[in-house]
């Protein structure tokens, strides 16, 4: 029973459901008819639209070049092509001009020295000679005077000789007289060419030894006289002292001088004492002593670069 009610009331639904207007449906066939009359289905499509531009994929053809001839007619000349190109091009030569360049250009210009000259013969760095002073010099000549050497011995090089009476110039490089606080005179002097078969070459050196004695720092100094001076100072203390000494001794001989006596010993002592404290002040006051190098005078030149003669 429970069943047949349920088959009936479905079957109801249904017939219900059915029955709706929304679910009624008139198709009306009528436009469909009027467009077989007059258009073809199948060739509308066609017919209305524009026909695809059909696209060339070839390339234009390129001009025939023209010929050229076996060989070509010159005055005087005549030339003919090579059968077939260099393997490699040609270096091209292109010049530019720094005033108008951009960006960094390496030049390589020619080097004109005489360390690359093959002719040229090497005088080693270290070198020395033994010359003879030809120039009286002294603290008072001026920076840049000039003065004049012989060598008075020959020296020997690969592929050189340089023969005693060989000339020498060279220069004082600084100078200056004696100053105070007991400093002496000072001369820098330095060897600036070598004259060798008539023709001067450059030389950069120093001088080491002037009359056998050694030479630091390249500078001739005067003595320095500090401790002398104070040496001094105080020997004038006690040279005073011993006067004071004495005149008190001939006043001791007479019956009425004998009462003022002590009076210049005590003189004497207090002077002597000052000397003797104040040499150091009183040595500052003073100067060294001169430099004189008179011609004739022996020195000796040490290379400090590697002299070329060629």
């Amino acid at each position: 029973m429970n069943g047949s009610l349920k088959k009936i009331l479905i079957s109801a639904f249904v017939l219900f459901i059915s029955a709706m207007p929304i679910y009624s449906l008139e198709l009306d066939m009528s436009v469909d008819e009027e467009i077989r009359k007059n258009y073809n289905p199948s060739k509308l499509e066609l017919e209305q639209l524009p026909s695809i531009p059909e696209i060339k994929t070839s390339q234009p053809a390129m001009p025939a070049l023209p010929e050229l001839p076996d060989s070509i007619s010159v005055p005087d000349k005549t030339y003919t092509p090579p059968s077939q190109l260099p393997s490699t091009p040609p270096k091209s030569t292109i010049t530019v001009n720094p005033s108008h360049s951009t960006g960094r250009v390496k030049k390589s210009l020619p080097d004109t020295s005489i360390k690359n000259d093959i002719t040229a013969i090497k005088i080693k760095k270290g070198t020395k000679f033994k010359v003879k002073s030809q120039t009286k010099v002294s603290d008072w000549n001026s920076a840049g005077a000039g003065m004049t050497f012989v060598s008075t011995e020959l020296v020997t090089q690969r592929y050189l000789t340089i023969p005693a009476g060989t000339v020498f110039k060279g220069i004082i490089v600084e100078s200056h007289p004696p100053q105070a606080s007991g400093n002496g005179g000072l001369l820098v002097l330095k060897a600036t060419s070598i004259q060798y078969n008539g023709k001067t070459y450059d030389i950069n050196a120093k001088i080491t030894k002037a009359n056998s004695k050694k030479i630091f720092f390249n500078n001739i100094k005067g003595e320095r006289k500090y401790w002398k001076n104070v040496a001094a100072q105080i020997d004038k203390g006690e040279n005073f002292y011993k006067k004071t000494r004495r005149a008190s001794t001939k006043l001791a001989d007479n019956p009425i001088g004998v009462i003022i006596s002590p009076i210049p010993t005590i003189t004497g002592v207090v002077v002597y004492a000052l000397n003797f404290a104040g040499s150091p002040l009183l040595a500052i006051t003073s100067k060294g002593g001169h430099i004189t190098l008179p011609a004739g005078t022996m020195y000796e030149i040490k290379l400090l670069e590697d002299a070329y003669i060629y």
